[in-house]
């Protein structure tokens, strides 16, 4: 590798890094047009670097590359929005078995400190980041595979549609989110799998019927 090549590939992490965050973080929405040009001066990079970062954010479901036309930050209608969901009602709970028996006690006591943490802030910002961290620390002791970065990328075309749910359920009913943590530590500290996915199950399912209520979401 050339420095040249170096250079390159160092300038497309930083790019993607920089585009994952404001993507996940709701500053980018979907339907978002990303233009290179904007990228390129932005960066003070070429268009090489910018269009390796697309392609990676690409892989990671978070941008829709149009040959011959650009980019977009990913955006589903609801029907793929649900069936996203219903494929994570299926293999999350597959990737969470595998991930408990090599969770130790210290992990699960950080499972523990960041269910408390979202209870004690109500920030829809600080939940959308803690929960995430929460969800994918728990299928954290899977060795990397393909199911894991299938559930990734999904978490990542799903993440603004979470947002919105985020916002919709913040009054009413986020005790029972935080509730349903609570049950996933105390089964994943009693190494009852069954109990475990059950609880899961049951958490992804109530995101995706409430979100089913909103169409608007979607337009």
């Amino acid at each position: 590798m050339t420095i040249d090549d170096s250079l390159d590939n160092v300038a497309s992490h930083r790019i993607a890094d920089s585009l994952r965050t404001a993507i996940l973080d709701g500053q980018l929405a979907p339907g978002t047009r990303i233009r290179q040009g904007d990228l390129a001066d932005q960066f003070g990079a070429s268009r090489i670097p910018v269009r390796e970062a697309l392609r990676m954010l690409h892989s990671d479901g978070l941008v829709t590359l149009v040959a011959n036309s650009g980019a977009w930050v990913a955006k589903l209608s609801m029907a793929e929005c649900i069936e996203a969901y219903q494929v994570r009602e299926r293999v999350e709970p597959l990737l969470l078995r595998t991930s408990m028996p090599h969770l130790d006690g210290e992990a699960i006591d950080r499972l523990q400190a960041m269910v408390e943490a979202m209870e004690a802030d109500d920030s829809v910002d600080f939940f959308m980041r803690t929960d995430r961290d929460f969800h994918l620390a728990t299928y954290a002791g899977a060795p990397p595979s393909m199911l894991s970065d299938l559930i990734r990328r999904l978490w990542n075309t799903t993440q603004h549609y979470r947002r919105a749910y985020a916002m919709l359920v913040r009054a009413p009913s986020i005790g029972v989110t935080h509730m349903e943590h609570h049950l996933l530590v105390d089964c994943i500290r009693r190494q009852d799998a069954d109990d475990a996915e059950r609880v899961l199950v049951m958490h992804i399912q109530r995101t995706r019927l409430e979100l089913q209520k909103h169409p608007d979401l979607f337009r």
